[in-house]
């Protein structure tokens, strides 16, 4: 077997697997499927202290988990930070 075709195919699955969106002003590669939700977390924010806004429109954190990203998505993530 020509492993060689294989990593190829591999690479190239994972590449197709992949969408490009628009995350803070700034285009960024995310698996295909990817939510809301698991955006947040593979960026290591907590979700309660986070406001997600998709193609400008806010979405309610209870949504979080069944938004979907699609390919083009403007994805605005706004940190909430407490203090005096």
């Amino acid at each position: 077997m020509d492993t060689s075709t294989s990593a190829e195919s591999t690479n190239a699955l994972q590449e197709a697997a992949r969408i490009e969106i628009v995350l803070n002003g700034a285009v960024q590669s995310v698996a295909a499927g990817t939510t809301i939700a698991a955006l947040v977390r593979e960026l290591g924010l907590q979700p309660k202290f986070v406001a997600v806004e998709q193609n400008r429109e806010l979405v309610p954190r209870g949504r979080h988990a069944a938004a979907g990203i699609a390919a083009g998505d403007q994805i605005e993530i706004v940190t909430l930070v407490g203090g005096g």
